[in-house]
C-alpha cells in the first residue's frame, strides 16, 4: 500500500510533483484529465507542459512556501485548482494540485 491509496478513486484529479517539477503521483482522474490516452505522467518533467508565467508561479510556491488557488473554465465544467507545497520535516519537498469539477449551482455559507 503506498501513501496515495486514498486519492486514487475521489472526485478530484491529484497530481504530485517534487520541487524539480518531476510527477511522483497522479490518480486516476489526474491521469485522465492530462493524457489522451490516460498514461501516466509520472517520472516525465511537468514544466515543458507550462507557459513561462505558471512556471514561475510553481517556482515562486517552492521557494516561498505558499499556495496558490484559482478557478478555471475547461470543457464547459468550472473547476476550482489548488496548488499547495508539500512539506516532510517542514522542508518543502514538492507540490500537490487538486483539481475539483464545480457544479454550476453552490451554496456558500459565511461562518462566523
Amino acid at each position: 500500500m503506498n501513501n496515495f491509496d486514498w486519492a486514487e478513486d475521489i472526485d478530484a484529479a491529484v497530481t504530485v510533483c517534487d520541487t524539480e517539477g518531476t510527477v511522483l503521483y497522479m490518480n486516476q482522474r489526474s491521469r485522465q484529465t492530462f493524457s489522451k490516452d490516460g498514461a501516466s505522467m509520472v517520472g516525465q518533467n511537468l514544466m515543458p507542459c507550462h507557459n513561462e508565467r505558471s512556471k514561475a508561479i510553481i517556482r515562486d510556491m517552492i521557494e516561498n512556501n505558499h499556495p496558490h488557488c484559482y478557478t478555471i473554465s475547461k470543457h464547459g465544467q468550472r473547476k476550482l485548482i489548488y496548488q499547495t507545497p508539500w512539506r516532510e520535516d517542514g522542508e518543502v519537498r514538492g507540490l500537490v494540485e487538486i483539481s475539483i469539477v464545480l457544479p454550476d449551482e453552490m451554496p456558500h455559507y459565511d461562518r462566523g
